[in-house]
């Protein structure tokens, strides 16, 4: 710790550094539980499009199955733009997933199976939720990283600069205390002799 220098405006700041430590630790507080609360709801979300991605692969395995036709999908797929935006948690900009385009595919109805229609469509929700995944993974990076940033703050106002704050506070009142004890002292000692030295002058030769 830094030695404080004991005066009257020393004194002053400490106390108001004190004042906005204390009045800012609720604050990054605050700030911490709506992260948590911000990132479990992403990872809810983020398990919840997992899940509805493995129930989907499971139906498409069973009913590619009964029609047993090799058609490679992705021929007829093509990305043109994921779709994104932002959005704003706790004074932090994260990524927010809107929609993906795809190009779309021209297809010959003569030479393609029934189903390639409805196969391109579930193959599209598929991507859909993909993009989505890594843009709610993106959004728990940056939340995690500033969650971090903010537990350190916090602790540095807990385990150091309050704590130092008002041990410098005391030590200055200590010392003040002291030299205002001094000067009293100081002043009952020069006020007896001056006492002492007019009893000496009117006292009979």
């Amino acid at each position: 710790m830094a030695k404080v220098r004991l005066t009257k405006n020393e004194l002053k700041k400490q106390k108001d550094n004190l004042k906005r430590f204390t009045r800012y630790l609720p604050t990054l507080e605050l700030k911490k539980q709506q992260l948590l609360v911000e990132i479990r709801r992403i990872q809810h979300a983020f398990e919840k499009l997992q899940d509805e991605t493995r129930r989907v692969e499971r139906e498409v395995y069973q009913w590619a199955d009964v029609f047993a036709e090799d058609i490679d999908l992705s021929e007829y797929i093509q990305i043109r733009e994921v779709k994104t935006g932002e959005d704003n948690i706790a004074g932090i900009e994260i990524p927010t997933f809107e929609d993906v385009v795809f190009e779309t595919p021209e297809i010959d109805f003569y030479q393609t199976p029934l189903w390639i229609d409805t196969g391109i469509e579930v193959a599209c929700e598929q991507i859909k939720r993909q993009k989505a995944g890594e843009i709610a993974q993106k959004q728990e990076e940056i939340l995690q990283e500033e969650l971090r940033t903010t537990i350190q703050r916090i602790k540095l106002f807990e385990e150091v600069k309050i704590p130092e704050a008002r041990e410098n506070i005391r030590v200055i009142q200590i010392f003040m205390g002291d030299q205002q004890t001094a000067e009293v002292v100081r002043g009952k000692i020069a006020k007896a002799k001056i006492e002492k030295k007019k009893r000496m002058e009117g006292a009979p030769a």
